[in-house]
């Protein structure tokens, strides 16, 4: 095959990439570029992509019919793309086995391909800073068009889930209000789990590999400033089956899995839960433990490309009377949802208050409680929030 052929196929591979998922890319030579350092010149490979191009999800009867292909090759392709994180291959509950393509993230190929125990090579490093390209193209794309996107986002089902962290550094519970503060949207709402214990108890297969988003800093130069542990990005279910058999992630035990929280937990973590297509009534897929220093959705909106679209059933609540007005929890605040009043007391904007609980956490005082009631935030970034003076 000659190298013009060979570079179609990576083109019209990467088209059909490129549409998959919750964000749409542009083919540009960088999604071009990121195909290309994944699937290399796997003709198979590229073509079984391409397969692709009109279903996501498909079978592999459907894959025969679609390619041409007898199932054998089929199976050897997906299996590879799925150890390159670019296909998802688990049975259905029926147990007809099910393969589906995977976008370039948002959960996809940039996840799977940080996910596992890295080396520092110069290929990993090499895909990191393609990456990163990808996300400023991002950036530069939909800040330009944040007038026509506006109204679609506001309408988007939340991202992930917050789910709070329920102890003071001491080891004390936080303090909860029981109060309802239910949108209409979440009337006939079935309220998913509020401990990461509950939702861990849910599951017989966990896995644990690392964080990808602190591991890709670490590629660019750019490690955790908090100095955050890695190893606590969990999957359940067949997604834990998923990572554990592509080699992204190792199996834990509920105990082992409890641990891990409590030390994510310790180093002021947030737990964000994912649920298959944003259906909360579902069982969990997975739970990330982020920093504001390093999560790609945090800093997809701290540089003005995304605004955070999340749900929660907790509000930070300030006592005044108990604020000493140290500024901890301003510092601590993932969302800069918190900021200390003229009169040196910590007040919060519960329109930017995701209810992750890290302020309550580390609050000296025991000033901040926990009020209930589910909530969908959509949280502008900063620069775009203050610059078109749009409420949150």
């Amino acid at each position: 095959m000659t190298p013009i052929m060979m570079e179609e196929k990576v083109s019209k591979a990467a088209e059909v990439v490129c549409k998959q998922g919750m964000i749409q890319f542009p083919v540009s030579e960088t999604a071009r570029a990121i195909v290309s350092s994944v699937v290399g010149d796997n003709e198979r490979e590229l073509d079984l992509i391409e397969a692709f191009r009109e279903k996501s999800s498909q079978t592999l009867d459907q894959l025969v019919e679609t390619t041409g292909l007898p199932q054998d090759r089929i199976e050897s392709a997906a299996a590879s793309l799925a150890r390159k994180g670019l296909l998802f291959n688990q049975p259905s509950s029926a147990g007809v086995m099910v393969y589906r393509l995977l976008p370039l993230m948002l959960v996809g190929l940039m996840e799977y391909r940080f996910m596992g125990e890295l080396s520092g090579s110069r290929e990993e490093k090499e895909l990191a800073l393609l990456f990163e390209k990808l996300l400023d193209e991002l950036r530069d794309r939909i800040q330009g068009s944040y007038d026509t996107l506006y109204p679609l986002l506001e309408k988007a089902p939340a991202t992930d889930r917050t789910v709070p962290t329920r102890t003071s550094e001491d080891g004390k519970p936080t303090r909860i209000l029981k109060i309802d503060r239910k949108l209409e949207s979440f009337d006939e709402y079935v309220l998913p789990s509020q401990s990461v214990e509950e939702i861990i108890d849910k599951f017989d297969d966990i896995a644990v590999g690392h964080c990808f988003c602190r591991q890709r800093r670490s590629l660019l130069g750019d490690p955790c400033s908090t100095g955050a542990p890695t190893l606590n990005c969990f999957t359940f279910g067949k997604s834990a089956r998923h990572t554990v058999a592509q080699g992204f992630a190792r199996k834990v035990s509920r105990e082992e899995a409890l641990g891990i929280m409590q030390e994510a937990e310790q180093a002021g973590l947030v737990h964000k839960a994912f649920h298959p297509h944003s259906r909360e009534a579902s069982p969990e897929t997975s739970i990330c433990n982020c920093c504001k220093d390093c999560c790609d959705t945090i800093r997809l909106w701290r540089s003005g490309t995304l605004p955070l679209i999340n749900s929660t059933f907790h509000l930070a609540v300030i006592d005044p009377e108990a604020c000493s007005g140290c500024g901890v929890c301003e510092e601590r605040c993932p969302t800069e949802a918190v900021a200390l009043s003229d009169e040196g007391v910590a007040e919060v904007d519960e329109n930017a208050c995701f209810g992750c609980g890290i302020c309550s956490r580390f609050c000296p005082e025991q000033a901040v409680a926990l009020e209930e009631g589910m909530r969908r935030v959509f949280i502008m970034p900063p620069e775009l929030r203050s610059r078109s003076g749009r409420s949150r």
